[in-house]
C-alpha cells in the first residue's frame, strides 16, 4: 500500500515537526497545503502553495491520500478578528475534511486543545469544540482528535503570553502529578509523534486524546 500523508498548517508549531517526522518516517509521499512555501526539502516532500479561501480549487491534492493531519490553529490576535480566527480554526478544517471524506481519505487526524466544547462559554474553546463536532459528523473510517495543553517548541511568530506561560509551565512542570497532570505543558515534537503513531495504528472510530495520553503515546 502506497502511504499517502497530508499535512494541514505544517508552517505552525506542532505541522512543522510533524511535517519533518513523517519524511524521515514509513511514509511514501507527504503533501503540504500551505500559503508560503517551507524551508525545508526533501525527495518525499511536496509542497503545494494554496488560496485557503479557494480549497476546492486543491481538491486533487487529496487523491489517493491514507491520511491527513489538520494542525491548523491560531489567535484572535493574530487573525484580528473572532471571524478570521474561525475561518482558519473551524471552516478550513471543515472544509478540509468534506474534500478528503469525497476522495476516500481513511484516516483524519486534527490537533484541537484542552477544554474543546461547543457549549463553552468562551469563545476559543466553543469554537474548538465546534470544529471537533463537525469533523465527527463527516465520518471518516478513523477520526482521531488530540487535545493538547500549552505547547512548548519555538514558532516563528513571538507570543509574550505564550511565552511566559512556558517558562512558568516548565518550571512547575515536576508538581504536575496526579490530577493536575493533565495541564501539563508539552512539547509540540510530542504531539507531533502522537499523531504519527496513531496514524499508522490504523485504528477506526472516533477517538479523543487528552493531554496526559498524549504524553504517554508521544514519548517515542
Amino acid at each position: 500500500m502506497t502511504r499517502i500523508a497530508v499535512v494541514l498548517g505544517a508552517t505552525g508549531l506542532v505541522g512543522r515537526a510533524l511535517t519533518e517526522d513523517l519524511l524521515n518516517g514509513d511514509w511514501d509521499e507527504v503533501r503540504v497545503l500551505v500559503r508560503r512555501p517551507l524551508k525545508l526539502q526533501h525527495a518525499k516532500l511536496r509542497q503545494i502553495q494554496i488560496d485557503w479561501d479557494q480549497l476546492g480549487q486543491y481538491k486533487e491534492q487529496f487523491a489517493g491520500v491514507y491520511a491527513v493531519f489538520c494542525c491548523l490553529g491560531t489567535t484572535i490576535k493574530q487573525a484580528g478578528s473572532q471571524e478570521q480566527f474561525e475561518k482558519v480554526d473551524l471552516d478550513y478544517p471543515l472544509a478540509a475534511a468534506a474534500l478528503a471524506k469525497d476522495y476516500g481519505v481513511k484516516q483524519f487526524l486534527a490537533v484541537s486543545s484542552m477544554g474543546a466544547n461547543a457549549k463553552s462559554r468562551n469563545f476559543y474553546s466553543r469554537t474548538k469544540g465546534r470544529a471537533e463536532d463537525g469533523l465527527i459528523a463527516a465520518g471518516f473510517h478513523g477520526l482521531h482528535l488530540f487535545r493538547p495543553s500549552l505547547l512548548l517548541g519555538d514558532r516563528e511568530e513571538f507570543r509574550l503570553g505564550e511565552r511566559t506561560a512556558s517558562v512558568i509551565m516548565k518550571a512547575l512542570d515536576f508538581a504536575m502529578v496526579g490530577k493536575a497532570a493533565k495541564y501539563r505543558a508539552i512539547p509540540a515534537a510530542k504531539v507531533a509523534r502522537a499523531m504519527r503513531n496513531i496514524a499508522l495504528a490504523d485504528t477506526g472510530g472516533v477517538h479523543i486524546y487528552t493531554n496526559e495520553v498524549i504524553h504517554v503515546i508521544g514519548k517515542h
